[in-house]
């Protein structure tokens, strides 16, 4: 069986953790049986002991930026780069801002605000453990972006909203998602709902909303992620 290294950086706010389960319980849910899987609090630095302890690592979303001053980012900075070309990494939203960053590329806090709701995003190119599909749509939430890729790293999927939405790294074994295949509908929408009030536009959150009631590929992104960790 696989083993998996949940690198869990944030927990959920408000009370969305006892509503929809923490970062890591939706990551195993994605994941589903066949995968070994084992949680590392890193906001209380706790990382595995060494790179290769797992097969594989999910990095999970958190509130915090790659650019905050937090003693736990610099180790889990430290970690990616180990660990990158000796355990297949995954990074979801702040998971794949850390790894860009880690890796050589730079994030930002974009000027066009908010990411929230179901957002499509274009293919550019299908790697084997994908299934050829030209488009996705999938939950997104966040402000920050990579704004530049690391060296060698190849764009799978963007947005005009998000241009490195999808990021493929060199040497094929790390792969990051800007947006949330792991979320369920209520999450996302519950997370909608929290940022309604800091959004320039009220009427924006109803349409985010709304967005949220058309076919989401999550299920689609998962099956990618469990066959991408699979490989190895």
């Amino acid at each position: 069986m696989t083993t998996v290294g949940i690198l869990e950086t944030g927990v959920p706010p408000t009370d969305l953790a006892a509503r929809f389960g923490r970062y890591d319980a939706m990551v195993r849910r994605m994941l589903g049986d066949g995968f070994a899987c084992r949680t590392y609090a890193v906001r209380d630095g706790e990382l595995p002991a060494a790179p290769d302890a797992h097969a594989a690592y999910v990095i999970t979303g958190s509130s915090a930026g790659v650019y905050d001053d937090l003693p736990w980012i610099p180790p889990l900075r430290d970690f990616i780069r180990a660990a990158h070309g000796r355990a297949r990494l995954v990074g979801l939203c702040f998971g794949h801002q850390a790894m860009a960053d880690a890796l050589g590329g730079r994030v930002e806090k974009s000027e066009k605000g908010w990411g929230l709701g179901l957002h499509r995003y274009e293919v550019h190119r299908s790697e084997p453990w994908m299934d050829g599909a030209a488009a996705i749509a999938v939950a997104a939430s966040h402000q920050d972006q990579v704004v530049d890729a690391p060296p060698g790293a190849t764009v799978l999927a963007s947005s005009p909203f998000t241009p490195h939405a999808a990021l493929l790294y060199a040497g094929g074994d790390a792969v990051s998602f800007q947006f949330h295949p792991e979320f369920e509908r209520g999450m996302a929408e519950a997370l909608v709902e929290l940022r309604r009030p800091g959004l320039p536009d009220p009427a924006e959150a109803d349409r985010m909303l709304a967005s949220l009631g058309a076919p989401s590929d999550a299920d689609r992104v998962g099956g990618w992620i469990r066959r991408f960790i699979a490989r190895g």
